[in-house]
């Protein structure tokens, strides 16, 4: 849900911000040169440093996840609710034909669940007390296949890899405009531009272009959401993901009409245009829509 994909890209974001400042505190940037930029030397930077932070938060991913929500790990399951959780996502995980991941429960009221891990078979799956109270088995069993499918699926990778390529063109373009900003707005004595006016144009930029980035990695996991659903249905079938997507619009006093779904568990609201592109996940009436019309 939201959680996996939140953190991976906060994390991404202050990666990428703090290694930027660092960089441009220290004078790192070898792409600059007293005639402009050298655009072959910046595209090789910005690809290093765009990929770099990527794949750092992935490898952190679990790590984050974990100190973030006070995951409690599952390591011998004490009470009905860890062991019927764990024998589940092993049988699942034995369909699925992927490794044991990590089980944990975190303390929240909401009924929610995310995967997370920068491998198929080293994985952390995670749910809420919010989620065992609020729905039955059957319907933990079409979230837990759910996020497994992502797993599988290998989402996290998938995303990074969209991310390392956006953080690219981010840094890239951000120094582009960034260079043109500070030769308009601020030249020294000697003709040349301003580092500090520099310095602050990169950070803008790079914070408007980042928030672009943001809805085009929003978009890409709408339609990895369906795809997890699908694989749901075809590991428990698909009445078991249309009741847990049931009772979530139930959980958040949700209306039925696909125009006035909204992910309150999100806090997005579909109302808001701006706020569906920065959505995470499809409108739930959406997503049971597409489920009843899959032939599985």
């Amino acid at each position: 849900m939201f959680k996996r994909v939140g953190l991976l890209i906060l994390t991404n974001i202050a990666i990428v911000f703090v290694l930027s400042i660092v960089l441009n505190l220290l004078g790192v940037q070898p792409y600059l040169a007293k005639q402009g930029i050298n655009y072959q030397s910046l595209l090789v930077f910005a690809a290093i440093f765009g990929f770099g932070g990527a794949f750092i938060s992935l490898l952190m991913s679990k790590f984050i996840a974990k100190m973030s929500f006070s995951i409690k790990l599952i390591n011998q399951p004490q009470s009905p609710d860890e062991i019927w959780l764990i024998n589940t996502i092993q049988r699942l995980v034995k369909q699925a034909k992927i490794g044991m991941p990590e089980v944990g429960i975190y303390q929240s009221p909401e009924p929610n669940a995310f995967a997370t891990g920068a491998s198929r078979n080293k994985a952390l799956v995670a749910v809420s007390t919010g989620l065992l109270q609020a729905m039955t088995r059957d319907e933990v069993e079409g979230v837990l296949a759910h996020e497994i499918s992502h797993i599988v699926n290998g989402d996290m990778v998938t995303l990074t890899l969209i991310q390392g390529v956006l953080n690219t063109f981010v840094i890239f373009f951000a120094r582009i405009a960034a260079y043109a900003a500070a030769q308009f707005f601020s030249r020294d004595d000697d003709g040349g531009m301003s580092q500090g006016i520099y310095f602050l144009m990169v950070i803008l930029f790079q914070i408007v272009f980042g928030i672009l980035a943001t809805v085009v990695v929003m978009w890409f996991s709408r339609k990895r959401e369906f795809r997890a659903d699908a694989g749901s249905a075809k590991l428990v079938g698909k009445t078991k993901m249309i009741a847990a997507l049931q009772k979530l619009a139930q959980c958040y006093d949700m209306p039925a009409d696909p125009r006035g779904a909204s992910i309150a568990a999100f806090k997005i609201s579909a109302h808001s245009k701006v706020g569906a592109l920065f959505a995470s996940h499809p409108p739930l009436a959406e997503r049971i829509k597409a489920l009843n019309t899959e032939r599985v």
